[in-house]
């Protein structure tokens, strides 16, 4: 009987700072929320790894059996400049910038995030929700929440009362942070404010003439709060409380507090289970800054049409490169650390193909079930990817050892590390070969097919003694960046590192 590894799983729950032991609220069913992004630009490599990470979660899962409802949402609409209640719609300024309809920037940018996402090889969500196509449900959130008494309308806008919900919860609970530290560390409202207090926040905003997106409300002709959007998305598609919410760091507070008091408010529930947030990303051991040109584009990553790295890299290298940073951890992009995630990645696809060729024997010299048992073991601790690698990295080394004769391996264990090896490398890490990425993802490709082809005539060379031909064949394809080896089961290829 295979063991239920479903139950060591572990999570960081950001909501009380340490690992728990995850259990779903519906048995094999999880609900996952992410923050999506708000559409106004190119997605960059933070946003990147922060949607890399949660796909990465979401495999798991998937690996261990359950069924995900995972819902990301777009935001477009409500995202002020400042990401509080004051400033430009970020959308509309873009739009007015670019001389378009605000929707022709939100469908731009969305697709510019779905085709990154794609070359990324990240799932796409079972549900991916709109701000503005869920008005009426954000309509009726508010409503709710004024009616239970936790918040106020005036001069059209509507503000969640966070004062007033203090006394009966807590607000900061997530963050940790105090209201009277909280409190002290705003301005004093001078009269202009239509705030009760500073720390409100905007559940509807009355727009003016100039606005651009705006909606008829109860309240009058408005907009709603960004805060509100994920908690009328998510409790749509996922229930009052569901079990994983999560995001960037950066979205902790105040966003992610004010959902919880809002979902709370709303429906006499905290909405989330586990609240799980990504680091960000550095680049040369610096924050990354448009301001300071220390910035770069996915696709300027992938072209090397950049001035900080030495090439360009191909996204599957890219996403094994983040894969050996934790979640929770920054990570810095770099050409040295991107050359060794590089050199790493064909490694560990060379050893994958091995798998299924490899010599077999009466037993095997090492314990092949302790080491699949390391790959489960690392991912139940918070989805720890950097632990995976390194073990995976052991059984790399057992299958080059396996093949140059200097150790064994029965039918059975290879059976096992093959079917694992590619589920944890494939299914789990979300990794393609290059030649698989590079047809899109469909099976045996017109690469393959032309090497199969290309080695059956090298072969019939040899066969026929026709030396030269052979030589000339296994010559240019080393020339193409393409290494031939030979071996008693025939030949085989790989890209040359």
């Amino acid at each position: 009987m295979e063991k239920d590894w479903k139950k060591e799983l572990k999570i960081y729950n950001a909501l009380g700072g340490q690992k728990e032991i995850f259990e779903p609220l519906s048995g094999d069913f999880v609900g996952m929320y992410v923050c999506g992004p708000t559409v106004y630009s190119y997605v960059h490599l933070g946003n990147c790894r922060t949607f890399i990470s949660f796909d990465l979660v979401y495999r798991y899962l998937k690996h261990l059996g359950y069924k995900v409802r995972y819902v990301r949402n777009i935001t477009d609409v409500g995202h002020l400049e400042n990401d509080a209640d004051e400033g430009e719609d970020k959308i509309a300024k873009k739009a007015k910038l670019e001389k378009l309809e605000p929707m022709e920037i939100v469908q731009k940018y969305t697709l510019d995030f779905h085709e990154t996402l794609d070359k990324f090889n990240a799932i796409p969500p079972s549900i991916e929700p709109t701000a503005t196509g869920h008005i009426i449900e954000q309509i009726e959130m508010i409503q709710k929440i004024i009616d239970n008494g936790l918040a106020y309308v005036i001069n059209g806008s509507v503000y969640f009362d966070v004062m007033k919900y203090d006394k009966e919860k807590s607000y900061g609970e997530l963050s940790g942070r105090k209201i009277e530290e909280l409190i002290s560390g705003t301005r004093d409202l001078d009269g202009q404010d239509e705030k009760r207090n500073a720390l409100d926040f905007a559940l509807w905003k009355n727009a003016s003439d100039a606005h651009i997106m705006k909606w008829p409300s109860p309240w009058g002709i408005g907009f709603p709060g960004w805060h509100l959007e994920c908690s009328a998305m998510s409790s749509k598609y996922l229930g009052d409380q569901f079990d994983i919410h999560g995001g960037g760091m950066d979205l902790k507070f105040p966003h992610h507090e004010c959902e919880i008091a809002q979902g709370t408010a709303a429906n006499g529930v905290s909405p989330v289970r586990y609240w799980m947030h990504g680091n960000m990303l550095t680049l040369n051991g610096k924050k990354m800054s448009k301001s300071t040109g220390n910035t770069l584009l996915p696709g300027e990553l992938f072209s090397g049409e950049n001035d900080i790295m030495d090439k360009g890299y191909h996204p599957m290298v890219v996403r094994f490169f983040m894969m050996q940073a934790h979640y929770r951890s920054t990570l810095d992009f770099s050409s040295s650390a991107l050359q060794a995630a590089e050199k790493g990645f064909h490694r560990l696809m060379d050893a994958v193909k091995l798998t299924e060729n490899l010599p077999v024997g009466e037993t095997s010299s090492q314990n092949v079930e302790e080491l699949v048992a390391s790959f489960y073991n690392a991912m139940n601790d918070d989805f720890n990817a950097p632990i995976l690698v390194a073990n995976l990295f052991e059984a790399v080394k057992y299958i080059n050892a396996i093949k140059d004769n200097k150790a064994s391996v029965s039918q059975k264990d290879l059976d096992l590390l093959t079917r694992e090896m590619k589920a944890f490398v494939f299914d789990v890490l979300g990794l393609q070969s290059l030649e698989e990425a590079s047809s899109g993802g469909t099976g045996k490709n017109t690469v393959e097919g032309l090497m199969e082809l290309i080695l059956e005539l090298r072969q019939e060379a040899r066969t026929n003694k026709d030396w030269n031909t052979a030589d000339k064949i296994r010559d240019g394809l080393t020339a193409a960046g393409i290494t031939v080896k030979d071996g008693k089961e025939g030949a085989s290829w790989n890209l040359s590192e």
